[in-house]
């Protein structure tokens, strides 16, 4: 039975020497699909390759200009209400390394009793790109937001057009079958112990050994798809089996679709 032990944190040599490995590594798997190229001065330059139909807005996006109408390619209307801060020398760079535009984060550490720290990283990940008490409309029609932490100029909020805002919600749409989270080590897909350390057991050389019958039947799917109870109960916590008075079984007997009946 796998057992987790506390080690100490790593060092910021460590961690800088960590990035810089994987953003070597993910470096050369890109440039092998084409999707990137290195020059003379080893550094990775975007590759010639066929633009997707997002990748105008996502280049707009990421660049903070504007994506859409008859302003397309201008500098986003921001507001600065705040002084500008000169930049702060950290002293101490351990919980963090940043290697060619990738950034490494190690700074988190969860006891197994500390449940609600683990709720709030949980929550952190999870968490949707744009918040939306922070959005708001203003006189003129704009769609105004309000950034959560002000930029070093003092930048506290971007103002965009409407069709301008449509657009980089479009861009923040994943590409279908696109895993937006990773697991490594003992928790990713395919390794061997991931099994005995979930609670699902699943994984490789998870669930119980097949007898001789058993192993003529087919293997279940790996992924069944679930009625529209399982999902309602997944996505709002809403339990339709169950009674909400003696706590029992029910059962679906009808569904009805008709707004008259």
């Amino acid at each position: 039975m796998p057992i987790f032990r506390h080690v100490p944190a790593p060092t910021g040599t460590e961690l800088q020497s960590l990035v810089q490995r994987i953003a070597e590594r993910v470096g050369r798997v890109l440039e092998k699909r084409g999707l990137i190229e290195r020059d003379i001065e080893s550094a990775w330059l975007a590759a010639n390759a066929e633009p997707g139909p997002l990748d105008d807005l996502v280049g707009h996006s990421i660049t903070y200009r504007i994506a859409a109408g008859p302003r397309a390619g201008q500098k986003l209307f921001t507001l600065q209400t705040l002084p500008a801060n000169e930049p702060e020398q950290q002293g101490d760079h351990r919980s963090a390394a940043e290697a060619g535009g990738f950034s490494l984060h190690a700074g988190i550490d969860i006891e197994p009793h500390q449940r609600a720290k683990l709720e709030r990283l949980c929550r952190y990940v999870s968490r949707p790109p744009v918040a939306e008490d922070r959005l708001a409309l203003t006189a003129s029609g704009q769609v105004r937001y309000t950034l959560k932490t002000p930029y070093r100029d003092g930048t506290t909020h971007i103002v965009l057009e409407p069709l301008d805002f449509i657009a980089r919600l479009a861009a923040l749409v994943p590409p279908p079958r696109m895993h937006l989270t990773r697991y490594h080590g003992v928790f990713a897909p395919h390794s061997r112990l991931r099994a005995a350390i979930t609670p699902a057991h699943r994984g490789k050389g998870g669930g119980k050994p097949q007898t001789q019958e058993g192993a003529d039947k087919p293997a279940t799917p790996r992924h069944v798809a679930m009625n529209w109870a399982q999902r309602l109960k997944r996505v709002f916590g809403i339990d339709i089996e169950a009674c909400a008075r003696c706590g029992g079984k029910l059962k679906v007997i009808a569904s009805i679709e008709e707004p008259a009946v």
